[in-house]
């Protein structure tokens, strides 16, 4: 690489564009448009993809990141996967959403652009989908000791989502929430016979970092759920599950992520259909009962009275 040390920020990579976005030919420009529009799924993606992308040649791409100072793509690639994760700050998401003077144009095709963004993080996670991992995963939670799930920030929608709908057929899960007690109160007891499920994406939170690798010192079994192989928590564990979460402007996508989710809680419960249809069961009656869901006190006056016929 010429002018642009590896080691720098993501962040400069896109300054860098910035500057010389109004030198730029053409077809460069129309690269330097989609990175900014597609800038996580750009890391994972080969020049060939770029180029069929936005119609145009391989070598363009090319000759596009030696234009920025890398020696060629690949290198321009890994200075963009390595430094994209949690680096770029909501306010600099913000900025590339908004990165052109057709703004009016923006706010009226975001509707448009962020449905089309979660399709293709869903279509992504579905075609790289490790479903022998996944498997694994599902083989492990059954026969853990106790089920723990961590994650922070803004992931921890995902965790209480997982927590709640495993806690309905399982009984032994527990989700440890960060703020509530010191987490590590939750976690020192646990060993090689628990399972920890782990839900980190970006920013990354640095709490779960902290307390997986200190889970993987104690030899527990560790489920990582994350956007890329690549993510900070992956190198404690071998069983991955990967769901594309790539970012449209300040909002973290969570769509396939809470996709897969779903697909785990419902392969664990028809693992243990004969425990999810008991528990179910008695959950009907328990709602009908305190009347949880409308309509359900009009159902029960309504056998009532045709009893009483």
């Amino acid at each position: 690489m010429k002018e642009i040390s590896s080691g720098k920020e993501c962040r400069d990579i896109f300054s860098t564009i910035k500057q010389l976005y109004p030198k730029l030919s053409k077809s460069h420009k129309l690269i330097a448009d989609f990175m900014f529009s597609h800038y996580e799924q750009v890391s994972e993606m080969s020049a060939c993809k770029v180029a069929k992308s936005i119609d145009v040649s391989e070598a363009t791409v090319v000759r596009f990141s030696v234009a920025l100072g890398f020696e060629g793509y690949p290198e321009f690639r890994r200075a963009l996967k390595n430094e994209l994760k949690s680096k770029l700050t909501t306010v600099e998401r913000i900025d590339m959403s908004l990165r052109n003077e057709e703004k009016e144009k923006a706010l009226q095709e975001t509707v448009q652009n962020v449905l089309k963004s979660d399709i293709s993080n869903i279509g992504t996670t579905f075609e790289e989908f490790d479903y022998e991992n996944f498997k694994s995963c599902i083989d492990l939670i059954l026969a853990a000791r106790k089920v723990i799930i961590i994650g922070f920030r803004t992931t921890s929608l995902l965790t209480e989502h997982l927590g709640y709908y495993l806690n309905l057929i399982l009984d032994n899960v527990k989700v440890v929430n960060y703020g509530v007690s010191d987490i590590y109160e939750d976690l020192i007891r646990l060993n090689e016979k628990d399972v920890v499920i782990a839900i980190s994406f970006p920013r990354y939170a640095q709490k779960t970092y902290e307390a997986v690798e200190f889970l993987g010192e104690k030899g527990v079994k560790i489920i990582a759920i994350s956007d890329n192989e690549n993510a900070p928590i992956n190198e404690f564990t071998e069983y991955r599950l990967i769901a594309k979460s790539n970012v449209y402007s300040f909002v973290d996508s969570l769509v396939a992520p809470l996709s897969l989710i779903n697909a785990l809680v419902i392969s664990v419960g028809l693992r243990n259909i004969g425990k999810t249809k008991e528990t179910f069961n008695e959950l009907e009656e328990i709602w009908k009962d305190h009347y949880i869901y409308k309509g359900d006190e009009m159902e029960k006056e309504f056998t009532k009275g045709h009893d009483d016929q």
